[in-house]
């Protein structure tokens, strides 16, 4: 099995010191790009605001077909004008993750505030590339505790049938009407 191609486009909004997408592709698990234009044409891209989940229905433009898995790199603080400025220039399709708790040192506990790459790992896991998931947070001291954290929603959510199964599965691990 192919590992899938992951990419990021860093809009350079926080300390690349401690960037994970920065951090990641200095170890050669993720390609970084500063400009548009170089970003893949095929695949999909992880976006919080876009309101479809990464289901299993995506998964084959992924696996089979050879798409590109890209994060999206920039600040929570300016999160609606980047996805604004991002996705004006590309092709790729948005997608979203189910909710997971974020393992980072900034935002530990926080359900949804994952790092690029927590958000990268995370999509690999739900296409069942466990191996590359564990690999791209392998840099970080806090990598592991993202998968023990989020262990029984990842499994759940990687055994979904649709995107549909997969939302109703979120209220089986989180309160979502407390999170509003």
């Amino acid at each position: 099995m192919d590992d899938i191609r992951v990419h990021a486009i860093w809009l350079a909004q926080d300390d690349p010191k401690k960037n994970t997408a920065v951090l990641a592709s200095k170890r050669g698990d993720l390609t970084l790009h500063k400009n548009m234009k170089s970003l893949p044409k095929k695949g999909i891209i992880l976006e919080p605001l876009c309101g479809k989940v990464l289901g299993p229905e995506d998964h084959e433009l992924l696996t089979i077909k050879n798409g590109s898995l890209v994060g999206l790199d920039c600040s929570w603080a300016q999160i609606e004008p980047s996805v604004d400025k991002v996705m004006n220039r590309t092709r790729l399709i948005p997608r979203m993750l189910p909710l997971l708790l974020a393992a980072n040192p900034v935002n530990w506990g926080k359900p949804g505030k994952l790092t690029t790459a927590e958000a990268l790992a995370a999509g690999l896991y739900l296409v069942g590339r466990k191996e590359q998931a564990r690999n791209i947070l392998g840099a970080f001291r806090w990598g592991e505790r993202f998968f023990e954290l989020n262990h029984e929603p990842l499994e759940a959510y990687s055994q979904a049938k649709s995107s549909s199964d997969l939302v109703e599965l979120q209220f089986d691990f989180f309160d979502l009407e407390h999170l509003r």
